[in-house]
């Protein structure tokens, strides 16, 4: 019974792979994957854990850690139909729980919050996905169907069905697993954008400052001239006796006048 068990486990675990990789094409190249790899020696890890075994779960454990990259506690719960893509970086805590048919990426933490004991690291529910580089931390809960976006930091619980992008990662998707229609929750910011919107906005007020100054010089120039041209012909005649006989003046001193 328990091998019959392990061998649907196992079948389920390549069917995972084929299911959720395009790449995987024949039987022969899937055994050959290393997260394929991974989950085998974790089951068998996980089963001498639960009987209390000493040393000898955990030195499987880093047998597996050695060969494959993904480090899995012995103690982590795992569900059928579990895949990892590629992998290499996985860490995977010992009171992590996770359902069937999830699949995580490269890179992903499934880590605890402190030294606290018991229940301290996530639960991930049925047919979850968590992207590369995600990190879940602390003992929330990945409703089922749930998506979290690569590098993003999740430090509290993802309803069902969503997505959670960020750091720290909040949601910004609902689904309907009935329909599949997508409903937007938030908006993601855009710090270009509102850059460009700035810059915009900036230029647009200079613009009109400058008008405005353009304005005011034109008008002033206006008004001076407009002064000028009112003066009468004789003060325009006693300006030019004045001038004519001050270059008068400047002539003699320069020629040595005075001296």
């Amino acid at each position: 019974m328990l091998l019959e068990k392990a061998l649907r486990t196992l079948r389920d675990d390549v069917r995972a792979i084929f299911r959720n990789d395009p790449a995987a094409r024949t039987l022969p190249e899937v055994l050959l994957y290393p997260g394929l790899h991974a989950i085998v020696l974790h089951r068998l890890a996980h089963a001498l854990f639960r009987r209390r075994l000493p040393f000898l779960p955990r030195l499987i454990s880093q047998i597996g850690r050695f060969l494959t990259g993904i480090e899995i506690h012995p103690g982590a719960r795992i569900g059928r139909g579990f895949f990892i893509d590629h992998g290499m970086g996985v860490v995977i805590g010992e009171t992590t729980e996770i359902g069937d048919w999830v699949m995580l990426y490269q890179g992903v933490t499934l880590g605890g919050t402190g030294k606290q004991t018991g229940k301290r690291h996530p639960t991930l529910e049925d047919e979850v996905v968590i992207g590369v580089g995600a990190i879940v931390l602390g003992a929330i809960t990945i409703g089922r169907g749930a998506r979290v976006g690569g590098g993003a930091v999740v430090v509290k619980d993802v309803p069902p069905h969503s997505t959670a992008v960020g750091v720290p990662a909040r949601v910004v998707v609902a689904r309907d697993p009935a329909t599949g229609a997508v409903r937007r929750v938030e908006q993601l910011p855009d710090p270009e954008g509102e850059m460009l919107r700035g810059l915009r906005d900036k230029v647009l007020e200079l613009e009109d400052r400058l008008a405005d100054i353009e304005e005011a010089t034109h008008t002033h120039h206006e008004e001076h001239h407009l002064k000028h041209d009112a003066l009468p012909t004789s003060v325009w005649r006693a300006l030019d006796e004045f001038d004519a006989r001050n270059g008068r003046r400047d002539d003699e001193y320069n020629l040595g006048a005075g001296i």
